[in-house]
């Protein structure tokens, strides 16, 4: 699948609702390789959200619980 997308003046790009389909997450990973951005789904806890995350739930509900927890601590500190 292909397409041709314009970005925004302010860096944005919208991707086709097909290809966010077939890609299952809302959260993607951009790297340049070889003169080329590669988009790839992430589908794991990273970076900041993995120390919120138990790994034996799948990625949705895990990044759920996340988000909840950092809005826990993020109460507590305000």
């Amino acid at each position: 699948m292909e397409a041709i997308a314009k970005i925004t003046s302010k860096g944005q790009v919208t991707i086709p609702k097909k290809m966010r389909d077939m890609l299952g997450s809302d959260i993607v990973r951009f790297r340049v390789e070889n003169e080329r951005i590669i988009l790839e789904p992430v589908r794991d806890l990273g970076g900041i959200f993995k120390k919120y995350g138990r790994g034996d739930l799948p990625f949705e509900r895990e990044r759920e619980i996340a988000w909840e927890k950092i809005a826990d601590e993020y109460k507590e500190d305000t």
